[in-house]
């Protein structure tokens, strides 16, 4: 349970050295706590006579000795990130500096904040909502720049004002059901249960189409989880190089090379691509390139994409068929590296799945692979787009959930039964939909949600 009446402090910024590090205090005493800590370089002027939004130079005092020299923001409520007073103090980065200064406010009347204590006192003080709060994680997380651009515009509030749009039309409908479960002498009439079922029909059209695009917003924050096989010497690193534009992978004509796998994140048209370099798949008596190959097996086996290279100057032996029928069933692409060189593999017709000619060497065809990795991604629709929201696992889960209800309410409506039934369904999916933006969370769900921050968010 979250106490408001607490003052709490934190460390912002990620542990590690740096040219500044930022603590920062939110409460109804963090100008108080600020006084007792904080000596002004010039003047007398204290934290708490300070106007808001403004800066000063001094230094973090704690029992007559100088912690370190800072500048401090004073920003007063309303018009700060949780609506209540708060103070940020940037220090000189590194561990040692931050921490001392975080210590010197707790020792001062503060407290250690919990995850993500200062977005959810941002929440709880109405200044967000729930899908806004998590886009903050999704912002943080961001891995590429389509992704942050949909993070952003969540936290701008375009899925709750959908979401609110939603749940407000529902309860007008039930508003309208209960008055005449209320006044059971005027019969509904038909005309007036067909325009009900009709806004039902389109609410439930309406979630359909958030739903379709859940798979959007789970490939955008998390990725796509996608294993690069095939034996030995086919350019397996080489690919991953060209993909990453860098090289991150040792490249060596001696078979074998790559004995573990070697994972690395790559932006391919905006979505966040997870590429694991793995060993090359062939019998082999040696120990440790055995171990890497049962490795590449367990990696396929998670893989949500393959990508099998093959050698297009040497024909088709029993490796290249058996790994043919590794990737049968599964979504994978067959890039056919070396193109540079004369083509002599030849591969069986109606393999199901793409095949990209490219060349490692001159970098040809990396681009087309880029595109068939896209459009294999998304099953050839180019449907990315940041005018509409896009929904995370949970939101998915509600509105499954909201979905049933309303389809429930409508079947109840069209076959007559008792209006109480059609209302009992529309309130689970009100509340359902109200889970989503948090005017229905449990303290156990917000609890959920905000333990996934850091510390000093």
């Amino acid at each position: 349970m979250t106490n408001l009446d607490d003052t709490i402090a934190a460390i912002s910024t990620p542990v590690g050295e740096g040219g500044i590090a930022v603590v920062r205090m939110s409460g109804n005493d963090s100008l108080t706590i600020a006084d007792r800590c904080f000596k002004p370089a010039k003047g007398n002027i204290l934290p708490s006579q300070a106007k808001s939004h403004t800066l000063h130079y001094g230094y973090i005092v704690r029992e007559g000795e100088i912690v370190d020299e800072v500048m401090l923001a004073v920003l007063r409520k309303p018009h700060t990130y949780t609506r209540e007073d708060m103070v940020e103090i940037s220090c000189h980065g590194g561990f040692l500096p931050a921490r001392l200064v975080l210590e010197t406010l707790i020792s001062c009347g503060a407290r250690l904040a919990q995850p993500g204590e200062f977005t959810k006192r941002a929440f709880l003080s109405g200044r967000i909502d729930l899908t806004q709060a998590e886009a903050v994680i999704d912002v943080i997380h961001s891995r590429t720049e389509l992704a942050l651009k949909i993070a952003q515009e969540q936290l701008a509030g375009k899925l709750a004002e959908k979401m609110e749009e939603l749940r407000v039309g529902l309860m007008d409908i039930l508003a309208q059901i209960e008055a005449h479960i209320d006044f059971p002498e005027e019969d509904i009439e038909p005309d007036t249960v067909e325009k009900i079922v009709d806004k039902i029909s389109a609410a439930i059209n309406f979630i359909g189409k958030l739903l379709e695009r859940a798979e959007e917003g789970y490939i955008l924050r998390q990725g796509i989880k996608t294993a690069i096989i095939g034996k030995p010497n086919t350019g397996k690193s080489s690919l991953l190089n060209r993909l990453l534009g860098r090289d991150r992978a040792i490249v060596s004509p001696i078979p074998g090379t790559t004995r573990d796998t070697i994972e690395e994140t790559a932006n391919i048209r905006g979505i966040p691509i997870v590429f694991t370099d793995t060993a090359g798949l062939r019998q082999s008596s040696d120990i440790i390139e055995a171990e890497g190959i049962n490795r590449t097996k367990k990696t396929i086996e998670i893989a949500e994409l393959l990508l099998l290279v093959m050698d297009a100057n040497q024909p088709m032996d029993e490796f290249d068929k058996e790994n043919l029928e590794l990737i049968k069933g599964k979504k994978a692409i067959i890039v056919k590296n070396k193109c540079d060189l004369q083509i002599n593999l030849v591969l069986p017709d109606e393999i199901g799945c793409p095949i990209v000619n490219v060349s490692c060497v001159t970098g040809e065809g990396i681009e087309r692979l880029k595109d068939t990795i896209y459009d294999v991604v998304f099953k050839g629709k180019h449907i990315i787009d940041t005018s509409g929201a896009i929904i995370n696992l949970r939101h998915k889960e509600a509105l499954i959930r909201a979905q049933e209800a309303l389809k429930h309410t409508r079947e109840s409506l069209n076959k007559g039964e008792s209006l109480e039934f059609a209302a009992v369904d529309l309130r689970i999916a009100i509340n359902a939909i109200g889970e989503i933006t948090g005017k229905t969370a449990t303290e156990d769900l917000l609890d959920i949600i905000f333990s996934q921050f850091c510390i000093g968010k």
